[in-house]
C-alpha cells in the first residue's frame, strides 16, 4: 500500500499486436494502451493512467507484459464484482476481461493484485525476454501473424556461430534507433538460436533494449543468414558502431515479448529507485 490512502495495482496481461499500433496510445490510432485505459474507464467512471514494463511497437504481441496504475482504497474494495466471497483480484480480472471481450480476444488480462512497496512497472524490472518466430518458404496460413516467413533459405549454423560474443555490455548504436542524448550501451544476457519444430527461434535477455534494437539485431542475423552479407559482419558492427542505412529491421509481427523478469517483492523499491538514478545520468533511450 502507498501514501495517501491508494493502492499500486500490478496487472500481468497478454495481447496480439496484429491490429495495435503499438503499446501507446496515439491519436487516432487503435494501441494496447487505450483500450486498456478505456475499460479501466468503464469500471472505475474515470481516467486511469497505466505505467507498463515496456513499450512494444506495432504488430509486436506480448505473452507476459506487465502494468501499473493507483487506486484509492475506496475504488479498489468498492470495485464492481468485490463480494465476501469473490476477492478483489478476482474480480478486477473479471471485470477487465469481461470490458476487453469488445477487443474481440486480443487482449487477456492475467493477472491482478496490490503491488509490493515500491513497485513499479517500468523501473523495477531486471531484465526483459524476447522471442523471434522465423520460418521460410511458403508461409503457413495459421501462423502468419506471429510468425515471419523468410523468403530465402537459411543457414542456422551460420546464424549460431554469428551470436557468439554479442552477448555482455556493448554499445548497441548499430542496432538502435538514434534519440537525442540518449545512451545505447546495453547489458544482452541472452542471444541464442534454436531450431523448434518447423520454426527457426531466436532468444534474447537483456536489462533493456533501445529503440529498434531486438528487431535489428534479428535482421542481421537473417542477413548472414541468408548470404546476403558475408559470416562476422553482426559482430563487426556491434565492434564499430555507427548509425547507418544498413541497419535492416526484422518484421514486427514475429516478434513476442515473452516476459518481465522482477527481482523478490522485498527489492522491487530498491530497484526502481537504482534504475531511475542510473537513467538520469545516462538518459537511457528506451525501455
Amino acid at each position: 500500500m502507498t501514501q495517501d490512502s491508494t493502492y499500486r495495482i500490478r496487472v500481468d496481461l497478454a495481447y496480439d499486436g496484429t491490429s495495435y499500433r503499438g503499446w501507446a496510445k496515439q491519436p487516432g490510432l487503435p494501441s494496447v494502451q487505450a483500450a486498456v485505459e478505456t475499460g479501466l474507464e468503464t469500471i472505475f467512471r474515470g481516467p486511469i493512467r497505466t505505467t507498463v514494463a515496456g513499450r512494444t511497437d506495432a504488430g509486436v504481441h506480448a505473452a507476459h507484459q506487465v502494468i501499473h496504475f493507483d487506486l484509492t482504497t475506496d475504488q479498489w474494495h468498492k470495485l464492481p464484482g468485490h463480494t465476501p466471497q469473490r476477492a478483489p483480484e478476482e474480480a478486477m480480472v473479471s471485470k477487465l476481461n469481461g470490458v476487453l471481450a469488445r477487443e474481440a480476444g486480443a487482449i487477456r488480462i492475467l493477472t491482478a493484485r496490490i503491488a509490493p512497496e515500491g513497485f513499479d512497472a517500468r523501473f523495477s524490472p531486471v531484465s526483459r525476454s524476447y522471442r523471434y518466430r522465423i520460418t521460410h518458404g511458403t508461409p503457413d496460413p495459421l501462423t502468419r501473424h506471429y510468425t515471419y516467413t523468410h523468403r530465402r533459405a537459411l543457414d542456422v549454423e551460420a546464424m549460431i556461430t554469428e551470436t557468439n560474443g554479442v552477448e555482455g555490455l556493448h554499445d548497441f548504436g548499430s542496432f538502435c534507433k538514434p534519440r537525442p542524448g540518449a545512451t545505447t550501451i546495453r547489458q544482452l544476457e541472452t542471444f541464442a538460436v534454436e531450431v523448434a519444430q518447423d520454426a527457426i527461434i531466436v532468444r534474447l535477455t537483456a536489462d533493456a533494449f533501445c529503440h529498434h534494437m531486438v528487431r535489428a539485431l534479428v535482421g542481421a542475423l537473417l542477413m548472414v543468414g541468408d548470404g546476403s552479407r558475408a559470416p562476422g559482419w553482426l559482430q563487426d558492427r556491434l565492434a564499430h558502431p555507427v548509425r547507418d542505412s544498413h541497419m535492416a529491421l526484422a518484421p514486427a509481427h514475429g516478434l513476442l515479448l515473452e516476459t518481465v523478469h522482477y527481482p523478490a517483492d522485498t527489492e522491487v523499491g530498491q530497484r526502481a529507485d537504482e534504475t531511475r538514478a542510473r537513467r538520469t545520468t545516462t538518459s537511457s533511450s528506451c525501455d
